[in-house]
């Protein structure tokens, strides 16, 4: 227990610390701290720690572990190597950065079959750490307004009508179409189930990494390549399966998209657990039940994967069938992604708009900033403990402010307490 302790008071305590000036951090409990003692070596746990939450390259990584350029290169291209850091290429030179746990690293550590860690054993730590423990899960899905991903609706039941109301960034087919680069990988979740016994039969090689984290996880073997033909066929695979599509909250340059089970994967859980707290971002949908057509055989209500679709008993004085059931929606449930009307065979559900359209963040730094002003982080994203931003991200940041409502505005200046950040927001105004 004392070798635990010094371990944890040391180099795994600072990169946990570390981690939690992510927006999305991640709960430093004792099982933390053993899947991070799994993922990284204590050395490299010290080394991450130090990291900056900005890109970085790799003399500033040198710079930063006093080390020489050839030493950090042979660490940080390892490190990519696992999937525990993103490289792009940018200016002619390799940047990194290191993506926060969820959305990360984690999925990242299971999105493939590997010898070089103990996958049973770390399945197991992420089961009991989410899914028993759930601080993380909370933390990840319940804070804030602005949640980390949204769902898609499902192409194949929208209606001409339907149809006219969805924009391109709300459909699946459209973002991977669109993507510069498309990985494919073993699904975290179910790969985690696995591990526990607690796996489903839905298909396990169709996680989907999009544009700069897909390039990054394709040349480091994470993920392997696909063309956009092989990427639809396993869209439309997915949905023949009956999953559901949970991807990043973003309108540009969506990073990632699920093929969600919902008894395996932890946006599905949360949202079944939690749905009333809105864990994870709805369709502009909703179903609508036409009880004249409906025979209550319940199966909506198996495919339902966050068990917003229930059977009730019929309440027509009329009928001559006092056992008759009916399909009843809860509305505050409900994730409008249209898996229900797959299953009805007597057309008795329909898709109808939500009466207040769901807001999207335009790219990942608009989603970024709202989730740390609204989990009091802000500041994290303009300073850390090695260096300022860069004048080009201190002001797609500040950009992003300038056009957010006032309440937040000053949500940010609170957290930021800068003269020169209220003075901007205010100079902007007039």
């Amino acid at each position: 227990m004392s070798h635990h302790n010094t371990i944890k008071a040391g180099s795994y305590n600072d990169l946990a610390q570390r981690l939690n000036r992510f927006p999305q951090g991640a709960s430093p409990t004792e099982l933390l701290f053993k899947i991070l003692q799994v993922l990284f070596s204590e050395k490299e746990a010290r080394l991450v720690s130090l990291l900056p939450i900005k890109p970085f390259t790799n003399k500033k990584a040198a710079a930063i572990w006093k080390l020489s350029l050839k030493d950090a290169g042979v660490i940080l291209n390892d490190l990519a190597d696992r999937g525990i850091l993103l490289d792009y290429e940018e200016d002619g030179n390799t940047t990194y950065i290191l993506p926060p746990p969820m959305a990360g690293f984690f999925e990242f550590s299971m999105m493939r079959y590997r010898k070089d860690i103990d996958q049973k054993v770390l399945g197991e730590l992420f089961y009991q750490y989410m899914n028993v423990e759930e601080d993380f899960i909370k933390d990840l899905f319940l804070n804030g307004e602005t949640q980390l991903g949204r769902t898609f609706v499902n192409e194949g039941v929208l209606t001409n009508e339907n149809a006219l109301h969805v924009l391109d960034y709300e459909r699946a087919s459209e973002v991977i179409k669109t993507a510069s680069q498309i990985g494919i990988g073993v699904c975290y979740c179910r790969h985690k189930m696995e591990h526990v016994g607690k796996n489903c039969s839905a298909p396990m090689d169709i996680c989907m990494t999009l544009n700069g984290p897909a390039e990054s996880l394709i040349r480091h073997g994470v993920a392997r390549k696909v063309d956009v033909a092989e990427g639809l066929d396993l869209l439309n695979k997915a949905q023949d399966c009956n999953l559901v599509q949970f991807g990043e909250n973003v309108q540009e340059r969506v990073s990632f998209i699920c093929n969600c089970c919902g008894c395996c994967c932890e946006a599905l859980i949360a949202a079944r657990k939690f749905g009333f707290l809105n864990p994870v971002h709805t369709t502009n949908f909703i179903p609508e039940i036409v009880e004249a057509k409906c025979t209550g055989c319940g199966k909506c209500v198996s495919l339902c994967p966050v068990e917003a679709m229930t059977l009730v008993t019929a309440s027509d004085p009329h009928t001559h069938k006092p056992g008759k059931k009916k399909a009843k929606l809860n509305h505050d449930q409900c994730l409008g992604c249209g898996v229900c009307l797959k299953g009805c065979a007597v057309d008795a559900i329909k898709l109808k708009s939500r009466t207040e359209r769901v807001i999207t963040p335009i790219n990942s730094v608009h989603r970024i900033v709202l989730m740390a002003i609204e989990r009091g982080k802000f500041q994290n994203l303009l300073f850390d403990n090695q260096v300022l931003f860069s004048h080009r991200a201190m002001a797609a940041v500040l950009g992003v402010i300038l056009k957010l409502p006032p309440a937040k505005q000053i949500l940010a200046s609170k957290q930021f307490k800068s003269r020169y950040l209220v003075a901007l927001i205010k100079y902007a105004k007039h």
